[in-house]
């Protein structure tokens, strides 16, 4: 096997260049064509000045980007944060550096630009903590058999009004009661420009014999408060109608609200499935059904955090308990962050700056990136001899400070 690492050169893509480069990211994925939707959607949100393609002797063989999100984390903060996205080698040249290289420039940029975080998607979790990269959250998949749980939903529930409605036309009231949310939980995205129309994304050739994308829109007291859009594929069995409802995304700004989508939902004529994918592992149906069995839950990893700036990240968000502690971090991809830190804050607010103190706390920066949306307790990481306690109940006092009321909940992809 060629283990030449010193053809390969990075370059900024060009915007003339897109189609080239997205044809080998839908190879190396083993996708087959693509709907013509989905290329000019992500050609309008690819940012080109923060997308590499990887050239050995002209010949494309790797490709990578970052978006310019911010993300919410705990306290309500929503913090600058690179969109690790698009990254693709192609088979032939593995094992050659490629991929390394493209993360090095990736994170050198977004500590340039003073980006406290970076975050991604891992499409295979056993590459990306060498760089590091932690599973910050967690997502609920479930497979509701509608025709034997039933819901006990809470008081004023049939106070919510519900109506159907066209996807495009309510998109703006839609993408307001998104982004009222986005501060009450963690790993939640303000969406830039463009990404409301992700949402919308309903190629034909993509639906597998379901319907069109369908909406809903719950109102109370005459304000919208919540909506959800799916959809549905009728089906039939020799005992009658088995067709299937699949969500495609659910918002609620209250628990009535979030009840009537839900009881709308299992409640749709002649379905008696609901799949339902990428939930915060928290969801309130779960506490509203009769049978959780008959749910067929899973739980599966989501978003990857790693901190590029320890000092500033860790400053950027609250602590559900007051906490001052002595980190010591060890990042070899990212050697600026290699250090002691002193971590002191509250719900208020908080500060990490360096210190020659002695360290209370050892670990990665793959482990704090994995604790710092508060979804993963240090304490867990702790048992799985990934945090060494070096002064004694430190491990305690920072586990408990780190974590978050409200589980992390990305609820889209990128």
């Amino acid at each position: 096997m060629a283990t030449d690492r010193t053809t390969t050169e990075l370059k900024v893509l060009r915007p003339e260049e897109f189609d080239g480069w997205w044809d080998h990211l839908v190879r190396a994925f083993g996708a087959g064509p693509a709907p013509a939707e989905e290329r000019e959607l992500d050609r309008s949100l690819t940012e080109c000045e923060r997308s590499l393609a990887a050239l050995d002797g002209g010949e494309l063989v790797g490709t990578s980007g970052a978006f310019s999100f911010r993300m919410s984390v705990p306290g309500g903060a929503v913090v600058p944060t690179a969109g690790i996205t698009m990254v693709s080698v192609s088979a032939t040249h593995r094992r050659r550096g490629v991929l390394t290289s493209m993360m090095r420039r990736l994170l050198d940029d977004s500590h340039a630009l003073g980006e406290p975080l970076a975050a991604l998607y891992a499409s295979e979790p056993a590459i990306y903590g060498r760089f590091g990269y932690g599973a910050a959250a967690f997502q609920l998949l479930a497979e509701i058999d509608t025709s034997r749980v039933t819901l006990a939903v809470p008081a004023g529930t049939d106070d919510v009004r519900l109506r159907y409605a066209k996807p495009a036309e309510v998109l703006d009231v839609c993408e307001g009661v998104y982004a009222e949310l986005v501060p009450r939980r963690p790993g939640m995205l303000a969406r830039r420009p463009g990404w409301e129309q992700a949402g919308l994304l309903d190629p034909e050739s993509e639906r597998g014999g379901a319907s069109a994308l369908q909406c809903v829109v719950a109102e109370l007291d005459g304000r919208v408060t919540g909506w959800a859009r799916f959809r549905t594929k009728m089906g039939w069995s020799q005992s009658g109608h088995d067709g299937t409802v699949t969500l495609e995304e659910l918002v609620a700004l209250d628990p009535a609200t979030d009840a009537a989508l839900w009881r709308f939902l299992f409640g749709i004529d002649l379905m008696t499935t609901l799949t339902v994918r990428r939930r915060p592992v928290d969801d309130a149906w779960q506490y509203l059904v009769s049978d959780i069995r008959r749910c067929r839950t899973q739980l599966r990893d989501s978003v990857y955090v790693r901190p590029v700036d320890v000092g500033t990240a860790l400053a950027a968000r609250t602590y559900q308990t007051p906490v001052d502690v002595v980190l010591d971090v060890d990042d070899a991809f990212c050697p600026w962050n290699t250090g002691r830190w002193r971590l002191t804050g509250d719900t208020k607010g908080a500060s990490c700056e360096r210190t020659t103190d002695a360290a209370d706390l050892s670990l990665s920066v793959r482990e704090l990136g994995a604790a710092y949306l508060g979804g993963v307790s240090l304490l867990s990481l702790a048992r799985a001899g990934r945090v060494a306690e070096l002064r004694p109940g430190a491990l305690t006092e920072a586990s408990v400070a780190f974590g978050s009321p409200v589980p992390p909940w990305p609820p889209h992809g990128f």
